[in-house]
């Protein structure tokens, strides 16, 4: 079976914190938007990302908290590459539907752990998989949860 790119680049770039914060920085080449919040990767495997991102300026809110579309960001970019790692390479996602709570607020560094287990099975079929996705403060308090609908459906031959 044919390996997943991302999986294989996380897996050669994972091994030391520069290396980590290289492939963040290359997410987020792939995908600019989520550069704004300056995401670093900390682990991946299939059925569970894991994404750090430090309170700045750049993502803090009127109060100096984290700002809440920032935390979504976060969110989607967790389980959009928890997808990516998970799906077989004959098959893509893309988000359909995002669904939040806000606990309390995020006065510190915040961490994304997307979450899919047990892994469904993906068929000819096309079908909607909502992923948990968890904030957590520095202090371990989860401070924001997500629920994202990701529509999976096979890619078309050419």
């Amino acid at each position: 079976m044919k390996k997943n790119r991302v999986l294989h680049l996380w897996e050669r770039f994972s091994a030391t914190p520069l290396r980590r914060w290289m492939f963040s920085r290359i997410v987020c080449f792939r995908a600019p938007y989520f550069g704004s919040i300056m995401p670093l990767f900390i682990s991946m495997q299939p059925g569970e990302v894991i994404i750090q991102m430090r309170k700045r300026r750049r993502v803090k809110n009127h109060i100096g908290t984290v700002h809440a579309i920032a935390m979504c960001n976060l969110a989607e970019l967790a389980a959009g590459t928890m997808m990516e790692v998970s799906i077989p390479i004959s098959h893509r996602w893309i988000p359909k539907n995002m669904k939040v709570e806000y606990l309390s607020k995020a006065e510190t560094d915040v961490r994304a752990i997307a979450t899919l287990s047990p892994l469904p099975e993906f068929d000819s079929n096309s079908s909607e998989v909502w992923v948990p996705v968890a904030i957590i403060n520095h202090h371990g308090e989860t401070v924001m949860k997500a629920s994202i609908g990701m529509w999976v459906s096979p890619r078309k031959q050419v």
